[in-house]
C-alpha cells in the first residue's frame, strides 16, 4: 500500500492511493459532496460499498460510450442539484473512467474528479493521464478533453470479481508497456503466465504498480501528447480500426495491432523478426489474439480518421527493440503498401 502525489509542471497534482481500500474515500473528499458514476456490473458485485452513496449507474460498453450517455448523466446531475463544490467519482473500467473525466470537465465548466479503476486495463492505462472522451459512431475517442483527476484509488480487491476474460484484456496494455519501455518486465512476463498472476495477489499488485508508474513517467514528460506520449499508442493505431471493424474487446484489438506495428517496424527500422515472434508468443501465452482477417481498404479508411492523422500522414509508433519505441510520421500510402504484403 502506498500514497503518492504526482506533481505536474503547471502546479497541479494527482494523488495515487495504491492498494488502499475503497473505504479510504471518506478521508479524501466529503462523501456528502461526492457523486459516483458507476459501472452497473461493478455496482451489482459491490452493492454494499456503493449503495449508501449518491450514484448514477451506467452500462459500461463501447456502444454506450457516446455523447447521448453524457447528456443523460448531466441531466441527472442537474436533477440532483450537484454544484461545483461536489466531486464526480468514476468507479469502473476504462469506459466509466473516460466518461467520468469527460463529464467532470464540462459539467458547469468543470468540477473535481476522482477515479476508482476496477479493471486491470483501467488501472494500468485508462484512468491515468487525464485524457478522456467518447466515441462518435465507429470512431473511438473522437470527442473529449484533458481533465486531470484529483485522485486515483487503486483498490486491488476489485480484481477478485473481475472476469478472467477482462484479466486477459488488461494484460494487452501491460505487454504494450513492456514492449515500449521495459525489457526487464517483458522477460518477467515471459517467465510467468496469467494464471500465476491470477493466483498471486502480491505479484499482480506489484505488476500493476510498476505499470502505473511506467505510464505516469511518460505522461509527466508530455502531458498533452505533443511528442513522447505518442509511444503509448503502440498497437493502438491499427488496434482501434480493428476494434471498430470487428467489435473486439479493446485489449484483443490492440494485441493484433501490436503485431502489425512490429511487422511494420521490421520493414522501416529493421526491428528483428525474432523479437516480433517473441511478442506474438507472449501475447498468445496470455490468451490474446495476434492476427485477424481485416479488410485493408476499410481499415485504412478508418485510420485516416484517427486523431494522430494529419492529411496523408500519421504519427506511427514503431519498435527499435523490445523495451524501446520511437514515433515516425508515415504516409498512408507507404503503410498500405507494407501491410498489403503481410
Amino acid at each position: 500500500m502506498s500514497i503518492n502525489t504526482i506533481n505536474f509542471s503547471d502546479g497541479g497534482s494527482t494523488k495515487y492511493y495504491i492498494g488502499e481500500p475503497f473505504s479510504v474515500l471518506q478521508s479524501i473528499h466529503p462523501i456528502g459532496k461526492s457523486i459516483f458514476l458507476v459501472d452497473e456490473n461493478v455496482f451489482n458485485l459491490h452493492t454494499q460499498k456503493l449503495d449508501k452513496h449518491v450514484f448514477i449507474k451506467i452500462k459500461a460498453s463501447e456502444e454506450n460510450k457516446v455523447q447521448q450517455t453524457v447528456d443523460v448523466i448531466i441531466a441527472k446531475m442537474l436533477e440532483l442539484n450537484i454544484d461545483k463544490s461536489w466531486m464526480l467519482i468514476g468507479v469502473g473500467g476504462g469506459v466509466v473512467t473516460d466518461i467520468a473525466g469527460y463529464v467532470a470537465s464540462i459539467y458547469k465548466r468543470g468540477i473535481q474528479l476522482g477515479l476508482v479503476p476496477t479493471s486491470i486495463l483501467s488501472m494500468t492505462d485508462a484512468a491515468i493521464g487525464g485524457k478522456n472522451g467518447v466515441n462518435v459512431g465507429i470512431y473511438k475517442n473522437m470527442v473529449g478533453t484533458m481533465h486531470r483527476a484529483n485522485f486515483i484509488l487503486f483498490d486491488f480487491d476489485f480484481l477478485d470479481s473481475l472476469p478472467k476474460n477482462e484479466w486477459i484484456n488488461g494484460f494487452a496494455e501491460i505487454i504494450k508497456h513492456a514492449c515500449i519501455r521495459d525489457a526487464g518486465m517483458f522477460a518477467e512476463l515471459e517467465n510467468h503466465t496469467i494464471d500465476f498472476y491470477f493466483e498471486n495477489r502480491l505479484e499482480i499488485a506489484s505488476l500493476i504498480e510498476k505499470n502505473i508508474y511506467i505510464k505516469t513517467a511518460v505522461v509527466l514528460k508530455d502531458e498533452f501528447e505533443n511528442d513522447e506520449r505518442y509511444i503509448l499508442n503502440f498497437g493502438h493505431t491499427f488496434g482501434h480500426a480493428i476494434e471498430n471493424e470487428h467489435q473486439l474487446p479493446h485489449g484483443f484489438a490492440v494485441s493484433i495491432g501490436m503485431i502489425v506495428a512490429a511487422k511494420i517496424s521490421e520493414e522501416i527500422i529493421n526491428f528483428i523478426n525474432v523479437d516480433t515472434d517473441r511478442i506474438a508468443q507472449l501475447l498468445e501465452k496470455y490468451g490474446l489474439p495476434t492476427s485477424i482477417n481485416f479488410d485493408l481498404k476499410n481499415t485504412f479508411n478508418l485510420l485516416k480518421k484517427d486523431k494522430k492523422a494529419t492529411g496523408e500522414n500519421i504519427n506511427f509508433v514503431l519498435l527499435n527493440k523490445i523495451g524501446e519505441a520511437s514515433v515516425l510520421k508515415l504516409s498512408f500510402s507507404n503503410l498500405e503498401s507494407i501491410v498489403d504484403q503481410f
